[in-house]
């Protein structure tokens, strides 16, 4: 059935609203929790833990995520998913203050480990749901505005998390995310999910063989593989910025909490201003100089922000020309995530995109682990952050000039999927 303009405007609205609120809410939780952990620890995996966890949790739920999400109703499930994080947000909150020290990472980790498959079976339903949300014609401005409202919260919550945890403490930021959790389930209940009740959710295979089934339409589509692979590359790369750039700051530069909110929310700031430009860029159009241009950009950006932190600035120009650069990865990485996300709804059948999605962000995320005990040895031994930027960027921008001619070439054959 066709869904009106009218109802997709209306469906878009509520779920940037459900975004926004949990985005800010989580992003202020993360915050708070990576201030408390530092300073209960003093580690520099503080920042970090999230990103050893997740895609730790995202490679033994690969095969039921993707398959449970292309079987049954997306709304039962995301449903099911915040109702079972709302429980574990309400025993992590009774329960957090028994543990001190380095204790802290037991309740921690625990939560954490439900929050990541509550958000893993949340994010993928999303994901495919698409279709069922929306019409063709508003794909592409849903992933647009989605992306916009959570990086808008982005935007606000480095400041107000600093404040709030100078404030109140850590305690308050589980109860808030109690509440917001609580909201989004509301609006969840309001969407109307459009099925297409001709599409088999009971196939008789095995969950091995749906997975299979996934499988191999990646592997027909050699785009998404290489897609993959860069990406791959990409986010073990990323685990420096998203911990080292934290520690730099404190504990390398010993400059406080305060350009760690200004660098962050310049990555935002970004990140919004790139879905904003791709609700102006036309969809049918320039797909290649999409994704291309900005994976060529991220080494240039890795480079200039080594060269900030090398500069040794005092705190105000820190401010200015960190914040300047984070604002470029950040634009980059908008236009890149938009561009292969509205590619991958527009052309993948609703009834296998649950599970590409949930392979292409658990390979997206599998190397987060390892990344992140890979640069925090790095850190820790007190090698210069300024320098592992650099060498990170011209890593980067060798790989992908290599791989350059090999995308484009898969590019021109991977637009025969489009409007099939």
């Amino acid at each position: 059935m066709e869904i009106s303009l009218h109802e997709s405007n209306q469906q878009i609205l509520k779920d940037v609203s459900s975004n926004f609120i949990g985005s800010l809410s989580s992003n202020m939780f993360a915050y708070g929790l990576g201030l408390m952990l530092l300073d209960q620890t003093g580690l520099a995996i503080s920042f970090g833990i999230d990103m050893v966890i997740t895609p730790i949790v995202g490679l033994l739920f690969l095969i039921p995520v993707g398959n449970l999400t292309d079987r049954y109703p997306h709304k039962k499930i995301l449903t099911y998913s915040i109702v079972i994080r709302l429980l574990a947000l309400i025993i992590f909150a009774c329960f957090i203050d028994f543990f001190h020290g380095l204790y802290k990472l037991v309740p921690v980790i625990i939560f954490l480990i439900i929050n990541a498959i509550s958000i893993n079976f949340s994010n993928t339903s999303y994901s495919a749901a698409v279709h069922e949300l929306v019409n063709d014609k508003k794909i592409q401005k849903l992933s647009s505005l989605t992306q916009g409202s959570i990086s808008l919260s982005q935007i606000l919550a480095p400041a107000i998390g600093v404040a709030l945890y100078s404030i109140f403490g850590f305690d308050f930021f589980i109860y808030l995310e109690i509440l917001a959790t609580l909201l989004t389930f509301l609006i969840l209940q309001t969407m109307h999910f459009h099925y297409n009740h001709s599409s088999n959710n009971s196939s008789g295979k095995t969950s091995l063989d749906d997975f299979k089934s996934g499988l191999s339409y990646v592997n027909k589509r050699k785009l998404i593989k290489y897609i993959i692979t860069m990406a791959v590359v990409i986010n073990f790369i990323f685990t420096a910025l998203n911990m080292g750039v934290p520690y730099v700051i404190k504990s390398q530069l010993h400059l406080g909490n305060g350009p760690v909110g200004f660098l962050q929310s310049g990555m935002a700031i970004g990140t919004l201003a790139g879905s904003f430009l791709m609700l102006a860029l036309p969809e049918k159009k320039w797909f290649a100089q999409k994704l291309l241009i900005p994976l060529l950009s991220f080494g240039i950006e890795f480079i200039l922000l080594g060269s900030v932190f090398l500069e040794k600035f005092d705190l105000w120009h820190l401010n200015i020309w960190g914040t300047v650069t984070m604002i470029l990865i950040g634009l980059t990485l908008a236009i890149l995530n938009i561009t292969v996300q509205v590619r991958l709804q527009k052309t993948v059948p609703t009834h296998i995109l649950g599970r590409v999605m949930a392979l292409l962000t658990t390979a997206n995320t599998s190397v987060m682990p390892l990344g992140t005990l890979f640069y925090t040895f790095f850190f820790q031994n007190n090698f210069n952050g300024g320098y592992i930027f650099i060498v990170n960027g011209i890593i980067l921008s060798i790989y992908t000039v290599v791989l350059f001619p090999v995308l484009l070439k898969n590019i021109k054959l991977d637009n025969q999927y489009i409007d099939q």
